[in-house]
């Protein structure tokens, strides 16, 4: 005779199903977020990763925050060095998205050979082309969270992208659109 196993409620008595099912009912923006790894090669290696925890601070210092999952590429790397970026995905850039967060997948080299992206100005981050809008940044803050870490940006520069389309979106464990 097998027994179902139920979720292991945390000491508050939350499971982490119940948390994480809650959490999706939130529609939330899709970005990626990037930076440039100057100790990877020859001549440093751009790196990516999808996220949906962004959000603006502040306006005056500009200041943004992004949710890194501890132990990650990107939580690394930003640990070392404090400049990056933020493109805010439009939905046609569903695939980039995928892309982006597969666990397991193509080194970012190949997947950044794949994308149409220039560099930015201020923080030598892939910004992507056609993008709803980007965001150059430079860590002020780095807060524990949890299983994650919160980084709180400068803004050193900002580009508008398209206005074509509407921003990708992901709800329920799908990415959506607006309409």
């Amino acid at each position: 005779m097998t027994h179902a196993t139920t979720p292991v409620p945390h000491p508050e008595g939350v499971s982490e199903e119940e948390f994480r099912a809650a959490m999706a009912r939130l529609a939330a923006g899709v970005v990626l977020v990037t930076a440039h790894d100057p100790e990877e090669g020859a001549r440093g290696e751009d790196v990516g990763m999808t996220a949906t925890a962004f959000m603006s601070v502040s306006l005056d210092p500009p200041l943004v925050l992004i949710s890194l999952r501890d132990g990650s590429r990107m939580d690394e790397l930003l640990e070392r060095q404090e400049l990056w970026a933020v493109s805010v995905l439009t939905e046609g850039q569903r695939q980039t998205a995928g892309r982006f967060a597969m666990k397991g997948r193509l080194s970012d080299r190949l997947l950044f050979q794949e994308l149409p992206h220039t560099h930015g100005t201020s923080t030598g981050a892939p910004l992507v082309d056609g993008a709803l809008a980007a965001v150059e940044c430079r860590t002020e803050q780095r807060i524990a969270a949890g299983d994650h870490t919160l980084l709180v940006g400068r803004v050193l520069a900002t580009r508008l992208g398209t206005s074509e389309g509407g921003p990708l979106l992901y709800h329920s464990g799908r990415y959506r659109s607006l309409g």
